[in-house]
Formats: structure tokens, sequence, C-alpha cells
């Protein structure tokens, strides 16, 4: 009976671990959501648009490396986010806060914390260029 017990206690308490472990590992491989808000052209500036979006990282993801060739001030709607920049110490950015990051500079965006990273995304630049490029 004792023995029976011991094995179902052990079984339990492996099926939980399991269970948390691959939540967790779900939840670092979860990119980052986009949700696209407005996108137009600049009145009165030829070849210029505005784009806007929102943005979602889950706690414990990042956005990955990548530049934007154009542009793009990023606001922080809720959580706390760490941004690193290329040859720069990491900055955290907490709700509330805003940041431009230029045109050519690598970034990388991360949600260290256990809640999701909202972010409000406005690009400014040219019109047929991408507004993000991944860097390997």
């Amino acid at each position: 009976m004792k023995r029976t017990r011991l094995l179902l206690s052990i079984t339990l308490l492996v099926g939980i671990l399991t269970g948390m472990t691959a939540t967790k590992t779900l939840n670092a491989q979860q990119a980052p959501k986009r949700t696209d808000l407005l996108s137009s052209d600049l009145a009165g500036i030829a070849g210029k648009r505005v784009t806007v979006y929102r943005v979602e990282i889950s706690p414990g993801t990042s956005a990955g490396k990548h530049r934007h060739p154009v542009d793009t001030f990023v606001y922080v709607l809720d959580g706390t986010l760490t941004l690193e920049q290329e040859g720069e110490k990491p900055r955290t950015l907490n709700a509330g806060e805003v940041v431009q990051e230029v045109p050519a500079g690598v970034y990388n965006a991360k949600n260290a914390g256990t809640s999701p990273v909202r972010l409000l995304v406005v690009s400014l630049g040219e019109k047929d260029k991408d507004f993000s490029v991944p860097v390997k």
C-alpha cells in the first residue's frame, strides 16, 4: 500500500514537472504578435508613408535581432521591455516610455518579465522599403 502511494506520488510529481517544462518551452518559442493598425501615404510628401502597429511580446521571448531602414518610434503600452542596441548598454523601458530606433541600428526587444509586453510602434519612411528587417 505504501509502495503504491509512493509510486503514484512520484508519477504525479513527474507529470506536473513535465507540464511546467513544456509550457515554458512553448512560451519561449512564441514569436511576437504584430497587429497592423494603419498604413498610409504621407500627404504632401511623395514616396513616404507612415505605418502604425501594435506588438505583443510574450514573457521570456524576444523579437530577435532586427534593424529598421526607416525612423521607428516605440511606445511601451504595458509591461517592461529590455531593448538591446548593438554597441550600447541594454535599456529598460516601462509602460509610458518611448524610444526611437534609428535607421540601420541593430536592435533586439526582450521581455524578461512574467506578463506580456505590449508596444505601439510608429514607422515613417520610404513607401517601398520594409519597415523591419531580420539580422542574423
